[in-house]
């Protein structure tokens, strides 16, 4: 991979060009800017390894020098270094063809590797009716587990370089299998012969800590009982530099005393007395709005609808369910002796017209 070609940059670059094309490219491809996209967080990593890469000027010059990053445990750097045949080539040391290649070809662990996804956060929220009609916007404390500041999530900070031990500052280990010697890249310090970095004092190497905040809740109009919200990167931040993972939030909605949703309809019962239902009225009924003046024609039954299409629950696609009035006939109190006396002429009146329902 070539490095220069990753920044869009050419060989002769200075240090500010470098920097000043990483940080253009990093706004472009950062995970957080691309939640969920693959691609975009592979292309960052080439990007942060390339920047981390030219601009240190000594393993840019090692870079320059081999056409290989000196830190990159995807090169195979090993070599044969000859024979020695000072000693028996007999138990352990002697080597199979399967053992050899798998130990000369075997890639040094990246420390990429160690970077792991943090976990989604899941929590509930309880709204009301009108809150879920109008939208809503609410806030919830969760503990979570942040980006050290310190180290920038990736416990570690640049220190004081220091000599590797595993490989005695050489950058290459030795080993021998029967009578073949072989060298390759350490893979502690990744074949520098240095460590420029130590684990980070404040998150003890984790790249994190624990944490309460207050998260913000955006509910859109028209959300359903039960529906999940998501807010993206609230969720504990990965270890070692790895991609914070998302606030998952369920929605739970209040039952309200008039309005009842059915779909994205919203639905209403409206009592009225017997004279309204024969003689027909005008009433005020509620809706989301406020109040609304509905017309009951003469002669209205009991369980009957009156539908006002686009008044209902907002929907995902910019719409609106309906706003439907189901009337209740609501029988008069006979409280005293005058009233017995009207309800018995009103059913002699109207007693030939029952029966005769029946005979139809």
């Amino acid at each position: 991979m070539d490095l220069y070609l990753v920044l869009g940059l050419q060989p002769g670059a200075s240090a500010a060009d470098i920097k000043r094309a990483y940080r253009r490219l990093a706004r472009r491809f950062h995970p957080g800017i691309n939640p969920g996209d693959g691609e975009a967080e592979a292309t960052y990593r080439q990007i942060t390894e390339a920047y981390e890469t030219l601009v240190d000027p000594e393993r840019r010059r090692a870079y320059d020098a081999s056409g290989t990053r000196a830190s990159d445990p995807s090169v195979m750097a090993f070599e044969f270094s000859g024979f020695d045949f000072s000693r028996a080539a007999l138990g352990q040391q002697a080597a199979t063809f399967s053992e050899l290649f798998a130990e000369v070809l075997h890639p040094a662990e990246p420390l990429d590797s160690l970077a792991e996804p943090g976990p989604d956060l899941h929590a509930d929220m309880t709204i009301s009716f009108d809150e879920a009609m109008r939208g809503a916007e609410r806030h919830l404390v969760v503990t979570r587990f942040d980006a050290c500041a310190s180290c920038e999530g990736t416990g570690h900070v640049r220190a004081n370089e220091v000599r590797c031990a595993s490989c005695q500052g050489t950058g290459s280990t030795r080993w021998a299998r029967g009578h073949m010697v072989f060298t390759k890249s350490c893979g502690a310090c990744r074949g520098t012969g240095l460590h420029r970095t130590a684990r980070c004092t404040m998150c003890g190497g984790l790249g994190r800590h624990a944490h309460s905040e207050s998260v913000g809740v955006v509910v859109p109009p028209g959300i359903h009982d039960g529906a999940r919200l998501r807010v993206s990167e609230r969720g504990h931040a990965g270890r070692r530099g790895g991609r914070t993972g998302d606030l998952y939030v369920t929605v739970h909605v209040k039952e309200d005393r008039v309005f009842r949703r059915l779909g994205d309809d919203i639905h209403v019962v409206v009592p009225i007395g017997v004279h309204e239902a024969v003689l027909g009225t005008r009433i005020d009924v509620p809706s989301l709005e406020g109040p609304v003046n509905l017309r009951i024609p003469p002669g209205t039954r009991a369980g009957q609808q009156f539908r006002l299409r686009g008044r209902g629950a907002p929907t995902a696609v910019g719409g609106r369910g309906d706003l439907i009035f189901e009337t209740r006939l609501v029988l008069p109190e006979v409280v005293d002796e005058r009233a017995k006396v009207f309800m018995r002429d009103f059913g002699r009146l109207y007693t030939s017209d029952l029966r005769s329902e029946l005979r139809r």
